[in-house]
């Protein structure tokens, strides 16, 4: 995980341009659309490393002092279902009765788990993560970025 130590830029911006990014890739979105996810994902990722690249690079050099590397994961949240809504028997009074427990866990969001290990340079390289919440367009997007010194 990111310190504010090894960063190359402090967190609370590399926050901002993730933000930034997600939004401008996800302006027009208004669900979540498997067939856009691609273009989505390159848009974050390049919006994100030009931001980095440029904060990162010190005045009068052309470069930055690390090699970047940017992972971008959209997540559909669990679309509910015409089943969802079905009842799973009959009361006494022949009313459809549905269980709590037979929709737990299907309605809402989707699981995901996902880590990452390096060997480096404690002192001067790392990565950190961030998750977008696309709650009103049933997603979320998930980015990483991991820095090296050259």
């Amino acid at each position: 995980m990111a310190t504010q130590t090894n960063s190359p830029i402090p967190l609370k911006r590399l926050e901002q341009i993730a933000n930034d990014a997600c939004n401008s890739a996800l302006s027009s979105a208004e669900f979540y659309d498997h067939p856009k996810t691609a273009q989505w994902n390159q848009t974050i990722i390049e919006k994100m490393l030009k931001a980095v690249m440029a904060e990162a690079t010190p005045q009068g050099t052309t470069s930055p002092p690390y090699k970047f590397a940017i992972n971008s994961t959209i997540v559909q949240h669990v679309v509910p279902n015409s089943q969802m809504n079905k009842s799973t028997g009959t009361g006494e009074e022949g009313e459809a009765q549905s269980s709590a427990a037979d929709k737990k866990g299907q309605a809402g969001r989707r699981g995901m788990h996902s880590a990452t290990g390096g060997f480096w340079n404690e002192k001067t390289d790392g990565m950190w993560s961030f998750k977008y919440s696309g709650e009103s367009k049933g997603l979320d997007v998930v980015v990483m970025l991991i820095w090296i010194a050259v």
